[in-house]
């Protein structure tokens, strides 16, 4: 059963928006035009309980266009086995569409799910080997480290272990190369760390795995995957290129100025050559029915079989190593992240960040629960902050809550490993390497601080500036986000210690900041 309610109503993300997405936040308003209270109901035959849960969902989502200046929201539900899908808003707000259940948004990130899947299929097939170094399926792959050119895995690219630079967005152009392209410019992408042992999310490593997608396919990525997996689940509202969606109502991007929602055409664009890692367009009607395969047996919804369940079960199993990304997490199965719960039950997770498109996907499997929120505003994060970091969502449809987290307030000698420079990199469309500092000191009882774009960690706030981030420490190494305000911004992010007992690294937003001694 479904209940449906339609509402009337280029360049990348900076640095430091994609790398400190975690932190960053911003209180602003939005016309009330842009609210569901206008909307009408095509279907109620909701049970109780869920009808009053939904309309407290309804109600948070009200609360957070008007607060972060979101123009539209569409989200998507599964619990108990209803669905409810629904549209807020609207899609421009120059030109005001009303969301529904179909309207497209770009997903983002959850993207690397579908090159996973898509990846676990030639595994059932008996083509690929997830145990297998990447050479066996593309000789000539190299990275800087030539050990981890050698060893590292294709279960390590899901799994975001591989242990380069991963934040590499190069612009290959459109042509049916692109991918090949980019796998072939990373012989510059140094190692951080060894394959295996620290997850860092990696961008360049799903393109490796969509790079692998083709050559054992002998198809370009995206045919590949809409062969493999967009057709036979009939996800018709699902593409990776605009000019596929000419004439559907589309979600447009927009920046937030002064308080207000503001359409800006030149986010949309995003790299043919990193389109495994992000760039599939889709609507929330498409996402509940992949929630749906995902939480099944393996069959598309003619009942052909696509997957064994067991191939889908080992997507959300053996993890790699855990850290945080934005929440905490017990590691990444096949690139789905899994998230732990105090009732010890499984979160399997992922989402989206691409400018003025922020989206949620979460599933936990063992109460037949999902969600999914597409949102179209750079506001949209803190959305999906309420949603999916913080644990509303999941106590008020599957009855489970996060592992608990209670600030410490840490003496001076308790924070002073923590303390000092932070710097990572990473590489833009251009091909230009750039690198983010944040500089961490102790200041009653937790860690504030600043991020800036100085490349070799010179800049030094002094005492008196004002901090535009922090961590509140709950347990040793792992800490609450904390916004310019000095307040939790629901996320977590955790140190990570060498060899030697010594911090080495700070992750944050699923990125590794090396340690400035």
């Amino acid at each position: 059963m479904t209940t449906e309610v339609f509402a009337v109503g280029g360049p990348e993300l900076s640095r430091r928006a994609v790398l400190g997405g975690a932190v960053a936040g911003l209180t602003v308003l939005v016309s009330p035009a842009c609210s569901s209270k206008e909307s009408t109901t095509t279907a109620t035959s909701v049970p109780a309980n869920a009808k009053e849960a939904f309309n407290e969902l309804d109600a948070k989502i009200d609360k957070a266009m008007r607060d972060y200046a979101i123009p539209g929201v569409a989200v998507g539900v599964i619990t108990d086995g209803d669905e409810y899908i629904k549209g807020y808003g609207v899609t421009n707000v120059d030109h005001p569409t009303p969301v529904d259940g179909d309207t497209l948004f770009r997903i983002g990130s959850t993207t690397k799910t579908f090159t996973g899947t898509t990846v676990m299929r030639l595994v059932d097939e008996g083509k690929v080997d997830l145990e297998a170094p990447i050479r066996q399926y593309l000789p000539d792959f190299a990275v800087a480290d030539p050990d981890a050119s050698a060893t590292a895995t294709v279960r390590q690219l899901l799994n975001h272990t591989s242990g380069w630079l991963g934040d590499d967005l190069q612009d290959f152009g459109r042509g049916d190369d692109a991918i090949t392209k980019f796998v072939a410019s990373m012989t510059r992408l140094p190692q951080k760390t060894p394959p295996g042992a620290v997850f860092a999310y990696n961008n360049a490593g799903l393109v490796v795995a969509g790079r692998i997608v083709e050559a054992v396919t002998g198809s370009v990525y995206e045919d590949a995957v809409q062969k493999m997996l967009l057709d036979p689940l009939e996800l018709s509202h699902t593409r990776f290129f605009s000019d596929h969606i000419i004439g559907q109502n589309i979600a447009a991007s927009h920046n937030v100025d002064d308080g207000k929602a503001v359409v800006d055409p030149g986010f949309w664009f995003f790299s043919r050559s990193c389109n495994p890692t992000g760039s599939l367009i889709s609507s929330v009607r498409d996402q509940v029915r992949y929630a749906r395969f995902h939480l099944g047996d393996g069959t598309t919804p003619n009942g052909d079989r696509l997957m064994s369940k067991d191939s889908l079960i080992a997507m959300r199993s053996n993890p790699g190593v855990g850290g945080t990304l934005q929440v905490e997490l017990t590691g990444v199965g096949v690139a789905w992240m899994l998230r732990p719960s105090a009732e010890n039950e499984t979160i399997v997770q992922h989402g989206g960040t691409w400018a003025g498109q922020r989206s949620g996907f979460f599933m936990v499997p063992s109460r037949n629960f999902a969600m999914t929120v597409l949102t179209n505003s750079e506001g949209g994060g803190k959305l999906l902050n309420e949603l999916f970091a913080e644990d509303w969502s999941l106590r008020r449809f599957a009855g489970i809550s996060n592992l608990p987290a209670t600030p410490q307030k840490l003496s001076t000698a308790e924070l002073a490993p923590y303390e000092g420079a932070y710097a990572t990199d990473d590489i833009d469309q251009s091909g230009t390497l750039g690198t983010v500092v944040i500089h961490f000191r102790g200041k009653d009882g937790q860690l504030v601080g600043n991020m800036s774009d100085a490349p070799d960690g010179t800049y030094l706030p002094d005492e008196q500036t004002v901090p535009n981030l922090g961590l509140a420490l709950y347990k040793t190494d792992y800490g609450l986000d904390v916004g310019p305000d000095l307040e939790p911004t629901g996320t977590r992010s955790n140190f990570v210690r060498g060899s030697d007992g010594n911090v080495a690294w700070f992750s944050n937003h699923g990125r590794l900041y090396r340690h400035l001694q």
